[in-house]
């Protein structure tokens, strides 16, 4: 079985870089956001910020808080078998629950954190589902009241700063790596 790496944080804290840097060493990667993505285009809904919250919030409460884990939980598996395997966007307490009741201590959570502010910047420039700052107050305050998503963020294994410079973010990442 290979690693399984859950990588949490904030909307905007940098993710989805992590996932993309653990793929290039040839992670596999499961998105979380893409179940969501998902739903939304067989709903014929348009995928924006106010479609996005509507749909995790709805597949949330048909599926309970462990939703994604429980969707997710067959391609993880599948992948983890014979691959390093990262999890980008673990959100829930009750997903961290089931995966880690699934993989025990297999699985690693590594958090990923960002001053509030620098986060919001981000977002507002990002080229792909930008957020200006109302949307993302909005959204960080409907993930903390609705999605429990505090929890893994304080349960985590790893910390990693990104507030200084991308090369010294992965630097830190792979190092991680390294440890696990």
């Amino acid at each position: 079985m290979g690693k399984i790496v859950a990588i949490v944080g904030m909307c905007g804290s940098g993710k989805s870089i992590a996932s993309e840097t653990l793929e290039s060493i040839g992670f596999k990667n499961v998105y979380f956001g893409g179940v969501t993505m998902e739903k939304l285009k067989e709903a014929n809904l348009e995928i924006n910020a106010q479609n996005e919250k509507i749909m995790r919030e709805k597949l949330r409460k048909e599926f309970g808080m462990g939703a994604f884990a429980k969707i997710l939980l067959p391609k993880i598996r599948e992948y983890s078998e014979y691959f390093d395997t990262v999890l980008d966007g673990l959100y829930s307490w009750d997903e961290l629950k089931i995966l880690k009741d699934e993989f025990g201590d297999n699985l690693k959570v590594i958090a990923v954190i960002v001053d509030k502010y620098k986060r919001y910047e981000r977002l507002s420039k990002r080229k792909i589902r930008p957020l200006t700052i109302e949307e993302a107050i909005s959204r960080d305050i409907a993930e903390i009241e609705n999605t429990a998503k505090g929890g893994p963020i304080a349960f985590a294994d790893y910390y990693i700063d990104n507030n200084q410079d991308i090369e010294s973010y992965k630097k830190r990442l792979l190092q991680i790596i390294e440890e696990i």
